[in-house]
């Protein structure tokens, strides 16, 4: 059963986003991935040198997580919105 948590500098980052926006993020989380065998089944796999990586769409932003199958647990790395999430291209992974 996997588990979700922060990457420190992601959680600074989610901490500007609107409280609304928050909340429904981690109510998403929650939801879909608290619990789950298959996080995978949420999301989609990112391509290029970010292959490794996954997005989840939650409205009109999106979360870009690392999966890590040996500790069962999906780790956020940046939430944005839909426009800005692949736009600066600091290192993700």
């Amino acid at each position: 059963m996997y588990t979700w948590e922060f990457d420190k500098k992601a959680f600074k980052e989610f901490k500007k986003l609107d409280r609304y926006v928050q909340k429904r993020m981690v109510k998403w989380l929650d939801d879909h991935i608290e619990g789950t065998e298959n996080p995978r089944q949420w999301g989609k796999a990112l391509e290029g040198d970010k292959k490794t990586l996954w997005r989840y769409r939650v409205g009109a932003f999106r979360m870009i997580v690392d999966i890590v199958d040996t500790e069962f647990v999906v780790l956020v790395l940046k939430t944005a919105k839909r426009n800005d999430v692949y736009k600066r291209q600091t290192k993700i992974s």
